[in-house]
């Protein structure tokens, strides 16, 4: 695994040295012009190429677009896309800057399809390499709770990194799994007392063997929470308050920034959704709901009306004979949420945070698991951690974890990073998918026991 992670950083250095160098020559060749800048002395030029190399490196690390072979090379290659406009629309602000002038912009237009060029190659050449190179890690997984077995069916979606060969239950005995290791490269822990779990990791860790472990709501609060080094005995401080008067602050002042550009750039696609809503059906435009946000108070939130009027109120799934034309069209690349921006101004949501449940749901999963208040520490958002890395269909006790994950570890670069990632979310037909497939444990336990018998 270390290997892998040595690699990668190697060909990101190499693909960002590329880019940097293609960039170098377009200014010389191309973009410097002495009716607009003043001949570099020394090694200027370098100092430009080498900030042009930070600001790829950056950006496109925080877009997730290093991941070569954990995700998938669609992602990882759009990933790079947005971080390449956004790093050239920058670097050409930059250079009119020095100008004192507005340049002529041709010439960073073909920079940046050019640099989409070197980045579909690498990308390419470095996913055949991984897929030439490395197999999947014949994994034992151990299950406590039975519905818990659920995960497999996840990792099997990556067949190319994960392959679990076998699912045993904890009641089996820990010295029987130890055992059990010895034919497999890696251990998945789903939902196993933290006793029996806190053995299962020590022998792991021990004798060098790949493990995987679903986290506890505890695990990510602790995860969370800053050492202390006061004394001879580690202590962890947990934060239980959310965020920090100064985290709270810049959150809201960011917020109204960039709530208020969002809705000037956005302003005629809303106004032609509008219009086509309205031309639709003549129903109204907004749909209101009651949510729930910080500190459980509750909010009218706002969405294009993607529905018929007085539609039922229940799960939709991607064919519902409820949704409109106009709906249909929305839906699908999240346009419907763009009145939000209006939510956020006023200061009822955030750009960043857990998403606002209703107040029914929230009512219901609270009683079911009582730490799903925790998300309420921090306003509702328009996108988040559960909206970028969960779907549409997670359970609600994954999606606490996802909320606890960010709430623990915010940071203002943290939400920066979402935000771009939510451009490359908004294109993945996964994310959107609704309630129509799913599949119980027992199915899955009866599945591998029936592959059993017939091998």
């Amino acid at each position: 695994m270390k290997n892998k992670n040595t690699i990668r950083k190697i060909e990101s250095l190499i693909e960002l040295l590329v880019m940097a160098i293609a960039y170098y020559f377009m200014w010389k060749y191309r973009i410097f012009d002495r009716a607009y800048f003043f001949p570099f002395l020394g090694r200027g030029k370098y100092v430009l190429m080498g900030i042009y190399f930070i600001l790829m490196l950056v950006v496109i690390h925080l877009c997730e677009g290093f991941k070569y072979g954990i995700l998938k090379i669609a992602d990882v290659l759009f990933s790079q896309w947005i971080g390449i406009i956004i790093v050239n629309m920058v670097t050409y602000l930059q250079l009119c800057l020095m100008a004192n002038a507005m340049i002529p912009v041709r010439h960073m237009l073909l920079l940046t399809l050019g640099d989409f060029v070197i980045s579909g190659i690498c990308v390419y050449i470095f996913f055949a390499i991984y897929e030439r190179h490395s197999k999947a890690s014949k994994l034992l997984m151990v299950y406590g709770n039975k519905e818990s077995v659920g995960l497999k069916l996840k990792m099997d979606t990556r067949a190319d990194s994960y392959n679990i060969k076998k699912i045993v239950s904890i009641d089996e005995g820990i010295d029987a799994i130890f055992k059990m290791l010895d034919d497999f490269d890696g251990l998945v822990i789903s939902d196993v007392s933290a006793e029996q779990r806190n053995d299962l990791l020590k022998h792991c860790y021990m004798h060098n063997i790949e493990t995987y472990i679903t986290p506890k709501i505890s695990d990510v609060i602790i995860a969370g929470g800053e050492g202390i080094h006061q004394f001879d005995t580690p202590l962890v401080m947990i934060n239980t308050t959310g965020l920090t008067p100064e985290q709270a602050f810049v959150k809201r002042f960011f917020d109204i920034v960039l709530s208020l550009i969002a809705i000037v750039l956005a302003a005629i696609p809303m106004l032609i959704i509008a219009i086509a809503i309205k031309l639709e059906d003549h129903g109204p435009v907004l749909y209101k709901q009651a949510r729930v946000t910080k500190d459980g108070k509750v909010f009218d939130i706002l969405k294009f009306r993607s529905m018929v009027v007085d539609a039922e109120q229940r799960p939709t799934t991607d064919d519902d004979d409820r949704i409109t034309k106009v709906g249909h069209a929305i839906r699908g690349i999240r346009f419907d949420e763009l009145p939000q921006l209006f939510n956020i101004l006023k200061g009822e949501m955030s750009i960043v945070g857990p998403r606002p449940e209703r107040t029914e749901h929230v009512e219901k999963y609270t009683a079911a698991i009582p730490e799903f208040e925790f998300r309420s520490k921090v306003k509702g958002g328009l996108t988040g951690f559960a909206q970028i890395y969960g779907k549409y269909n997670t359970s609600a006790y994954d999606k606490i974890k996802l909320d606890l994950m960010y709430i623990e570890n915010y940071s203002f670069l943290l939400d920066i990073k979402l935000i771009l990632m939510t451009v490359r979310v908004l294109f993945k037909r996964e994310s959107t998918e609704g309630f129509d497939k799913i599949v119980t444990a027992d199915e899955i336990l009866e599945e591998l026991e029936s592959g059993k018998e017939n091998s």
